[in-house]
């Protein structure tokens, strides 16, 4: 059974033979007496039921075409031909000058209609209205752009031309909603997925957006039934029934206050008055408890689409089982006519909301299995019932007649989000849709920096009280995003992040009333909106100059300035100590400063390539490494490696490092310098920490893209080997000057041999793009 249509069959006549077939193909009909829902399709709707579900929309509601038969075969008992025939009493005398308002009020709503589909394109303009100079294009930060502000540049009025960067996903997504296909999105924070979701419910079609009543069953009152009708006619059906139960207990009213006048009287000349009193409260009783019986006929709307302009979107992100898959509330009353009709307390989940619309989880993967194994029943069937969650609540007696929920499901996460993804429902997604991984960053084009001069626009009309940005400010951001990219010729494209550096841009303006938000505003906003792990390492920085713990300056041996990351985009000075001492045993290289797998792999590395070149016997050695003040945090990665190398040769040798020197990379057995990530962050750190020279791998060098106030306070040196690193970090010429030399013949052999066979990382194709570490 499925629940694409708008349509439910009708019902059987009360000798059990099917209606005419001229009433089957109606708009709305009423429950089976057996209880079973409409008949209905799952997937694409065909052209006749498309037909049929527009006409429903546009055509007023009669008993003939919305209700099935009217006649005496009809039902009477049935609660929704009883509410579809006070439509047509209704219809007769003002229902033609409402019908009339809806049908103008549906015109112009098809005036303004989103473009279909099939009108759309991967193309978007970017700055239409506005001049763009080709002649300084490739040199200009806004791509030639010529602007005052971000108010000469227009904004799209689609959510899906508003996306920056992603085309492949926009194209996807586009396909998805013209096919209606399931999407999984996986990729960092703010790449923009919950927006492309947006986007896909601004895009699917309306026409056939649904209604749904859930109505009391009187063969089982722990078995609602449901009906769905056309969007719109569900508050119209509400109305009747709810006219009809108004003008039912007023006469009920009118008839009981007859009988017991008719009591009182007949008992004051009786002379039985308290007889008469008596009889009077126990009908008033009896009068008021079957009222509230004949109150359980109004049906209870949980899905109401009238006043949806577009198709449905639901984000279920972090939904518990009851508010993703629906709940049936606890009745503390189950008895003497004070319940609540089991109808009456179902509510909808996330699920049956979006029928016909989008359904986003996002961080799909911290759904509860279980939860994850109904969810892919929901989306196979296209119909879910609803049902009590808690075991200890009387609402888990109660389960309605199978609900709609005929979504498109946009899944969402991170990398990690598909290891703890249910298989079976991944299966689902992937066999009847698409899945994209989300790019983190985009080629640097003047294309691309007029875009990202948009999406400056875009985020101040958004928040509605910024100040627009001036052309200069629009450059800084655009800076920032090339420098948060962290390669070389690329732009970052985590928007969150950098919306919240527009926003406190935006505010600090605000807050001095300027008139647009300039350069300066968004220099403050740089230093304002660091990050807390920046903050931490800004902290840990001054703390250490105050004790005298963070050396820049001299020569000192097995001591080395080491570079590491904090968060994604904070860097910090990590010195690395090493001594050499006799073993009581076998010599083992120890490490300490709370290392985790992959780090404690880079000092086994290392110690290989000690090994192969030192005259100094380890086997009789215990080489000790100290991580100093890793914190609770640890360390993590390989990009320690040459400090790791650099502080056990200089004990091993007696050898001083100079300690005005920080350094970063990741070390093969062979020697050879590899790329690591977050360099641009690290030097900083280093300048900050006072160190004057900077050693990074020769790979990474096309990603560094530092603030300009650092460019005069430290020199940057690429290297290629283990060799290039001790010529520059080691003091003492006459010893330094031998080791290098022995390295040489060593590591550089080795490393002509591997950039000859193609293998080498000196050339930087080895590892272009390499993992932050």
């Amino acid at each position: 059974m499925s629940n694409d249509t708008n349509v439910d069959g009708p019902s059987p006549d009360d000798d059990g033979t099917p209606p005419d077939e001229e009433d089957s193909s109606t708009d709305a009909v009423p429950p089976a007496d057996d209880g079973t829902t409409a008949d209905s399709h799952n997937g694409g709707s065909d052209e006749t039921d498309a037909e049929a579900d527009s006409d429903a929309v546009e055509s007023p509601v009669d008993a003939d075409d919305a209700g099935g038969d009217s006649g005496p075969d009809a039902d009477p008992e049935d609660p929704l031909e009883r509410s579809l025939e006070k439509l047509e009493e209704l219809e007769d005398g003002t229902g033609e000058d409402a019908n009339a308002a809806t049908v103008d009020a549906h015109d112009a709503d098809e005036d303004d209609e989103i473009e279909t589909v099939e009108d759309l394109g991967s193309t978007v303009e970017v700055d239409p209205g506005v001049e763009i100079d080709e002649e300084i294009a490739e040199d200009d930060l806004l791509g030639g752009l010529q602007i005052d502000s971000t108010a000469d540049i227009e904004v799209p009025d689609r959510l899906v031309d508003q996306v920056i960067g992603q085309d492949e996903a926009r194209d996807i997504i586009i396909k998805a909603a013209k096919q209606r296909r399931h999407v999984m999105m996986i990729g960092s924070p703010g790449t923009g997925k919950s927006m492309l979701a947006k986007a896909m419910s601004q895009l699917l079609p309306k026409e056939d957006l649904q209604d749904v009543l859930v109505y009391h069953n009187p063969d089982d009152g722990n078995e609602p039934k449901v009906r769905t009708v056309p969007a719109g006619k569900g508050e119209q059906i509400i109305e009747a029934h709810k006219e009809e139960a108004r003008k039912r207990n007023q006469m009920r009213s009118i008839l009981m206050w007859i009988i017991i006048a008719i009591v009182v009287v007949y008992a004051l000349f009786a002379g039985q008055i308290l007889l008469g009193i008596l009889a009077a409260g126990i009908i008033w009783l009896i009068f008021r408890y079957t009222s509230r019986g004949m109150d359980a006929m109004v049906p209870n709307m949980i899905v109401n689409n009238g006043e949806q302009r577009t198709a449905p979107f639901e984000d279920a992100t972090g939904a518990h089982a009851g508010a993703l898959l629906g709940d049936v509330r606890h009745d503390p009353f189950q008895s003497g006519g004070m319940e609540t009709p089991s109808h009456d307390r179902v509510e909808p989940g996330s699920i049956h909301k979006s029928n016909k619309g989008v359904l986003f989880v996002d961080e799909i993967n911290t759904l509860d299995v279980r939860t994850q194994q109904k969810l892919m029943t929901a989306i196979q069937e296209g119909e879910f019932a609803i049902t009590g969650q808690s075991e200890r609540s009387s609402g888990a007696m109660v389960q309605t007649e199978p609900v709609p929920c005929d979504f498109v499901m946009i899944a969402a996460g991170n990398l990690d989000a598909m290891e703890n993804m249910h298989p079976a429902l991944r299966s689902r997604i992937k066999g009847y849709g698409y899945e994209v991984y989300m790019d983190d960053t985009i080629e640097d084009t003047p294309e691309m920096r007029r875009k990202y001069a948009r999406f400056v626009a875009q985020e101040v009309e958004r928040d509605g009280r910024l100040p627009h940005f001036t052309h200069e400010a629009v450059e800084e951001v655009i800076l920032e995003a090339k420098r948060r990219a962290g390669r070389k010729e690329h732009l970052t494209l985590l928007f969150r992040n950098l919306g919240g550096l527009v926003r406190v841009a935006g505010d600090i303006a605000r807050a001095e009333d300027a008139e647009f938000t300039s350069r300066d505003h968004v220099l403050q906003a740089k230093s304002r909106s660091r990050s807390i792990e920046q903050q931490l390492a800004d902290d840990y920085i001054e703390r250490r100059k105050d004790y005298e713990l963070q050396v820049n300056e001299g020569g000192v041996e097995g001591r080395v300035n080491g570079l590491a990351v904090m968060g994604e985009d904070s860097g910090i000075m990590l010195p690395v100590m090493a001594e050499i001492a006799p073993a009581q045993g076998q010599g083992q290289v120890i490490a300490t400063g709370k290392l985790k797998e992959m780090a404690e792999e880079s000092v086994q590395n290392v110690s290989a390539i000690i090994k192969k070149f030192s005259d100094v016997n380890l086997s009789e050695k215990d080489v000790h490494i100290q991580f100093v003040q890793a914190g609770q945090q640890g360390v993590d990665g390989d990009s320690a490696s040459i400090t790791v190398a650099t502080a056990v040769i200089s004990a091993l040798e007696d050898i001083p490092v100079d300690q005005s020197v920080a350094m970063t990379g990741s070390l093969s057995v062979r020697g050879d310098v590899l790329p690591v990530g977050g360099v641009t962050h690290k030097i900083e750190a280093a300048a900050k920490a006072g160190c004057t020279k900077v050693i990074i791998p020769k790979t990474n060098e096309q990603d560094v893209m530092i603030e300009d106030e650092y460019e005069e306070m430290i020199e940057i040196i690429p290297c290629s080997n283990i060799s290039e690193v001790l010529d520059v970090a080691l003091m003492g010429e006459p010893k330094k000057d031998s080791l290098v030399d022995r390295l040489k013949q060593i590591t550089g052999s080795a490393f002509e041999s591997q950039v000859n066979t193609g293998t080498g990382t000196g050339t930087g194709t080895g590892s272009s793009n390499p993992s932050p570490q």
